[in-house]
């Protein structure tokens, strides 16, 4: 019976997961702002899926978090694949390193977070550069950087609030007693 439950967790969280980035991909393909663009705003995807990942790792499992953004990049019209691949690789540098910061506190956590943010900004940025594909200025880039990467702790505080996803303690055990 125990085992059924933490299934049905996963799954359970697996589609709120979902959910919420689907939520996430219809307003920002809304045509919501006719005025002259503005300063960009946090990628609440990637800082979202981040937070999740280093919180419950089993929540988000990687082939879940690849289909949402296969699907944002087919949608946003971004080269299909390319953020994709570099958030799936930044999310199992998160993974394998979620039982080391489990008992650091959050400021580490947050330039763990911004330090990866990052580096796969930075590697996108250049990749398109190599192959000539239209992009946005490194500027608009280092900005949205920013605005996630201080967007990060509400993201994180949102998710506690509204879903229950908090970090694990060292040495919590699952519904069956096994160590997470």
């Amino acid at each position: 019976m125990a085992e059924g439950n933490v299934a049905a967790n996963r799954w359970l969280y697996g589609l709120a997961y979902f959910a919420v980035m689907a939520v996430f991909m219809l307003f920002q393909i809304l045509p919501i702002e006719t005025g002259p663009g503005r300063v960009p705003g946090p990628d609440l995807m990637v800082g979202l899926t981040f937070a999740w990942v280093l919180r419950r790792p089993r929540y988000a499992p990687t082939p879940l978090i690849a289909l949402v953004f296969l699907i944002a990049d087919l949608l946003f019209m971004r080269p299909p694949g390319l953020w994709t691949a570099l958030v799936v690789v930044a999310v199992e540098v998160l993974r394998a390193r979620e039982a080391g910061s489990r008992e650091q506190p959050f400021p580490f956590e947050w330039a763990l977070v911004a330090g990866t943010l990052l580096a796969i900004t930075l590697a996108d940025w250049l990749i398109l550069a190599v192959f000539m594909v239209d992009r946005a200025g490194i500027g608009l880039v280092l900005l949205q950087f920013l605005a996630t990467v201080f967007a990060y702790p509400l993201i994180v505080l949102a998710l506690r609030l509204i879903f229950g996803v908090r970090k694990m303690a060292p040495g919590e055990v699952d519904a069956l007693g096994r160590r997470v």
